[in-house]
C-alpha cells in the first residue's frame, strides 16, 4: 500500500490555484548567513535583531531575498533553504515543509496573509514541521526538482509551492495554494503520518521511489539512432498555428501568456517561407497584446500574461524576463511590418525600463507587484467616477471610448476579503483617434499619469540576477543597433559594467546570481551563463567592440566546463557539488527560454563567429539529446527549435570591416540590423574571430566595407546600404547536409 494517495485524499478537498503558469509544464549550496540559534517550539522571537516593533522575527530577517524579508516577521519558525535547517529537521526528527515562492507573487501573498501570518497556523507548523522558505527565483535549480515532483503527482505546479519532504529532502507530498482549513487539515494528516511507525516506513518508502525516479528522469540519454532534421522545425510551427486564436491573437487558451520564444520561431518560418498568413498571426498578436490591460497603457511594460483570453485582465505582475524577451518580439514584428507601430512599443518599455526597473548603477530590477495596499491592481486600475471627477468632460467622453470604460468596470479582485469595486482596466478599444483627439488624449493622460504617480506603488523586487539581466542585456543592446538610439546603447554598456564589477570574478572566470544591498551569493547556475552569454553576443553585434566577443568566449568556455555533461550531451542546470537529491537539464521553453535553449543558440552563433569546433560540438549533442522532445513535443522547446535552425541552416555571415569607434562603420551596423535576418551572425576584424573575418580589410582609406557571406563564398563588399541588405534578405539559405556528419 503507497502511502501518498491517503494524503491526496486530503489535498483533494483542498482549493488548488496559486500562481499557476500553464506554460511552465515541467518551470554549491547558498553559504546561509550567520547561524542563529535554534528556536523553541512556543516561540519566534528568542533571536538576536529581534525588531520590537514585530510580535515576530524568524531566521529569515538575515536573508538579502526580497521574498525571504516578506516572511520574517511570520509567526512561523522559517528556516532559509541550508544545512542549518536540515540538521534540525534531522535532530528534532520532523519532516520538513517547504515553501516556494517569489515577491512578486499575487498568490502567496494570499497565502501568506491566510495562513502564514496566522498564530494558529504557526504554531502547528512550528510544533510539527522544520518550515524552509525559498525565493524560486534566486535559486531555480531547487525550484525545477521540486516543481518536476509536484507536476508529476498531481499534473500541475505553481506558486506558492508547498511540499513536504523528509529531512534528506526527498519530497513525499506537494501542491500549490491551499485554504486556511485545508491547509491545516493537510499538515494534521501529514504529521499523524509521519508518527505511525507503520504509516511512516511506507511514506518515507514513497519518497525514496520518487526521489529515484525523477533523479532517472532528470538524467536522459541521447538516441543513437535520433536525426536532427527540418520536420521538427515545420511540425512545431503547424502544431502552435494549429493554437492560434484568430480574433484576439495569441496562441493558446485563457489564461494566456505572451511566450514569445512561440511567435519569434513563427515569424521566423513565415517570413522565409514567404507565408503570409504565419506573419499576420504574428503581427495581429503583437498588436492585440499592446492595446489589452496585459500592456500597461499609461506607464507602459508588460505583465506577466492575461487571465482571460483577450489580453484584457493581466496578473498585474511585471517581471523582467518577459519584458526582455517582448523588446525581441516587436523588434522582430516592426522590421518585417515596418510598422511604427511597433517601434513605439520598444521604445514604451525602454522608458519603462529606465524609468522604474533600473539601479543608479546600471544594473535591473528583477520585477513589480502585482498587488498594492493589498489589492492586486489598485494602481493600475481606474473608476469611471474617479475619472469623471479627474478629468474634463471632453476629456472624459474620449478616454471612456478609447480605454473602454465603464461604470460597471471589467476587474475584481476576488482573492482578497473586500475587494475594490467598478474598477477598470485600461485597454484599447477604439485606436481611431483623429489629430485633435490625440492631442486632448495626451492632455487626459498627463493628469491620470499625474495622480497615479501619487498612488501606493506596487512592491519593487530590487534583487538584481545576472540571468535575467543577460535576457535583457541582449534585448537593450539589439533595440540600440535596431532603432539607432544611442541611449539604449549607453544603458547596455552600463548594465554589462555593472555585471562585470558585481556578478563576474575574471580571475576565477565566475558569474554569480544574485546581488542585492551591496551583497552577492555563492551560488552558480547555468542560467547566469547561458543568458550572459546571450546577451553579450547581442552586446558584441550591436557594436563589433572585440571586448565584448572576449567576454563571451570566457563565459562560453566556463559554462562548458561547469555544466556540460560530456557523456550524454546537455548542460546541467547547477555544479555537481550542490547538495540537491538530483541534477537538472531543463528544456522546457515556458515563460522564459530554458538555459539549455539558450546555450545551444548562443554556442552555435559563437562557433560562427569565432570558428571554435567546441561550441558546435556541445549545442549538437544538446540537441541530439533533446531530439525526441523537438520530434515529439516541438512546441514545448520553441526556443530549442531556433537553435535547431540555426544548425541546420548555412547561416549568413555579416563581416564589418574598419574601426568600430567610425562613425560612418557605426552607421554600416545600423544599416545591417535593419534588415530582418534571425539566421546570421556579425563579425568584426578584430579580437578573437575567425581567421577569415581577420582577412576582410576595409577600403585603403580606413572607409569600412560590408562583406555579406555564405559557406565559403562572400558578395563584393560594399558600404551601399541597398546592396548589402539586398544579399540579407530572408530567402532559404544554403541547407547543411547534416546526415553525413
Amino acid at each position: 500500500m503507497r502511502i501518498l494517495p491517503l494524503i491526496c485524499a486530503v489535498w483533494m478537498a483542498a482549493t488548488w490555484i496559486g500562481c499557476q503558469n500553464k506554460e511552465e509544464a515541467i518551470e554549491t549550496p547558498v553559504t546561509p548567513p550567520a547561524e542563529l540559534p535554534a528556536n523553541s517550539e512556543k516561540t519566534t522571537t528568542q533571536q538576536p535583531n529581534v525588531d520590537p516593533k514585530h510580535k515576530h522575527t524568524n531566521r529569515l530577517i538575515k536573508e538579502k531575498s526580497p521574498y525571504l524579508l516578506q516572511h520574517a516577521h511570520n509567526p512561523v519558525d522559517w528556516y532559509p533553504w541550508g544545512k542549518e535547517a536540515f540538521e534540525a529537521a534531522k535532530k528534532a526528527d520532523k519532516p520538513i515543509f517547504l515553501s516556494i515562492g517569489y515577491s512578486t507573487c499575487h498568490w502567496c501573498h494570499v497565502m501568506e496573509r491566510e495562513s502564514f501570518e496566522d498564530e494558529e497556523v504557526g504554531a502547528l507548523l512550528n510544533k510539527h514541521f522544520i518550515c524552509v522558505k525559498l525565493d524560486r527565483e534566486e535559486r531555480p535549480d531547487i525550484d525545477k526538482i521540486y516543481m518536476t515532483f509536484v507536476q508529476a503527482t498531481t499534473g500541475g505546479g505553481g506558486w506558492p509551492m508547498s511540499v513536504f519532504m523528509t529531512p534528506e529532502q526527498k519530497p513525499f507530498f506537494g501542491g500549490t495554494y491551499f485554504r486556511k482549513p485545508d491547509f491545516m487539515n493537510l499538515c494534521k494528516r501529514v504529521d499523524e503520518l509521519w508518527n505511525d511507525k507503520e504509516m511512516r516506513s511506507k511514506l518515507e518508502g514513497d519518497a525514496e521511489r520518487m526521489a529515484t525516479e525523477l533523479a532517472k528522469i532528470s538524467v536522459g540519454t541521447p538516441d543513437p539512432n535520433a536525426k536532427l532534421h527540418s520536420g521538427m522545425v515545420t511540425n512545431a510551427i503547424a502544431s502552435i498555428k494549429d493554437t492560434y486564436d484568430p480574433r484576439f491573437g495569441g496562441f493558446g487558451r485563457a489564461p494566456k501568456f505572451p511566450r514569445p520564444s512561440e511567435p519569434v520561431l513563427v515569424l521566423a518560418q513565415a517570413v522565409r517561407a514567404k507565408d503570409q498568413d504565419g506573419i499576420g498571426m504574428v503581427t495581429h498578436t503583437c498588436d492585440q497584446m499592446a492595446a489589452g490591460g496585459i500592456y500597461d497603457q499609461l506607464g507602459g511594460g508588460f505583465a506577466r500574461y492575461s487571465v482571460d483570453e483577450r489580453w484584457l485582465v493581466p496578473h498585474f505582475e511585471k517581471m523582467l524576463y518577459d519584458n526582455a524577451q517582448l523588446i525581441h518580439l516587436y523588434l522582430d514584428a516592426y522590421l518585417v511590418s515596418g510598422e511604427k507601430r511597433h517601434a513605439a512599443v520598444v521604445r514604451d518599455v525602454m522608458r519603462y525600463l529606465a524609468r522604474d526597473m533600473t539601479h543608479p548603477d546600471g544594473g535591473w530590477y528583477s520585477a513589480e507587484d502585482a498587488d498594492s495596499e493589498g489589492h492586486e491592481g489598485k494602481f493600475y486600475c481606474w473608476t469611471r467616477t474617479e475619472l469623471s471627477e479627474l478629468l474634463s468632460a471632453e476629456e472624459l467622453a474620449l478616454v471612456i471610448r478609447h480605454y473602454g470604460i465603464t461604470e460597471e468596470g471589467n476587474f475584481e479582485d476576488h482573492s482578497h476579503p473586500e475587494p475594490l469595486k467598478h474598477q477598470n482596466v485600461l485597454s484599447i478599444v477604439d485606436p481611431k483617434l483623429t489629430d485633435a483627439e490625440q492631442t486632448l488624449l495626451a492632455s487626459a493622460r498627463k493628469k491620470m499619469d499625474t495622480v497615479r504617480a501619487r498612488r501606493v506603488r506596487p512592491h519593487l523586487d530590487d534583487k538584481i540576477l545576472s540571468s535575467w539581466n543577460g535576457l535583457m542585456l541582449g534585448a537593450v543592446a539589439r533595440a540600440s543597433a535596431v532603432l539607432n538610439e544611442n541611449e539604449y546603447l549607453q544603458a547596455a554598456e552600463a548594465n554589462y559594467a555593472f555585471t562585470q564589477k558585481h556578478f563576474w570574478d575574471a580571475e576565477s572566470k565566475t558569474m554569480y546570481h544574485r546581488w542585492r544591498g551591496g551583497e552577492r551569493d555563492s551560488v552558480q547556475l547555468l542560467d547566469a551563463y547561458a543568458f550572459q552569454l546571450d546577451g553579450t553576443l547581442h552586446l558584441y553585434e550591436a557594436t563589433l567592440q572585440a571586448k565584448y566577443l572576449e567576454q563571451a568566449v570566457a563565459l562560453a568556455d566556463r559554462m562548458i566546463k561547469l555544466f556540460y555533461d560530456q557523456e550524454n550531451g546537455g548542460f546541467w542546470q547547477g555544479t555537481g557539488n550542490t547538495g540537491l537529491i538530483m541534477r537538472v537539464k531543463e528544456d522546457y521553453d515556458g515563460a522564459m527560454p530554458s538555459a539549455n535553449s539558450v546555450a545551444s543558440l548562443a554556442l552555435l552563433k559563437l562557433h560562427k563567429i569565432t570558428e571554435r569546433k567546441q561550441y558546435r560540438d556541445c549545442a549538437e549533442a544538446t540537441l541530439k539529446l533533446f531530439a525526441e522532445r523537438m520530434e515529439k513535443a516541438g512546441g514545448t522547446v520553441p526556443y530549442l527549435l531556433q537553435a535547431l535552425d540555426f544548425y541546420l541552416h548555412e547561416p549568413y555571415r555579416v563581416v564589418v570591416a574598419g574601426n568600430p569607434e567610425d562613425p560612418a562603420f557605426q552607421k554600416a551596423l545600423h544599416e545591417v540590423h535593419k534588415q530582418y535576418q534571425p539566421n546570421r551572425v556579425l563579425i568584426g576584424n578584430h579580437g578573437p574571430v575567425e581567421p577569415f573575418a581577420k582577412k576582410q580589410t576595409p577600403e585603403e582609406n580606413g572607409t569600412p566595407l560590408v562583406y555579406v557571406c555564405s559557406g565559403s563564398a562572400c558578395q563584393i563588399p560594399t558600404l551601399d546600404p541597398k546592396e548589402f541588405q539586398a544579399h540579407l534578405q530572408p530567402s532559404p539559405p544554403r541547407t547543411q547536409d547534416v546526415s553525413k556528419e
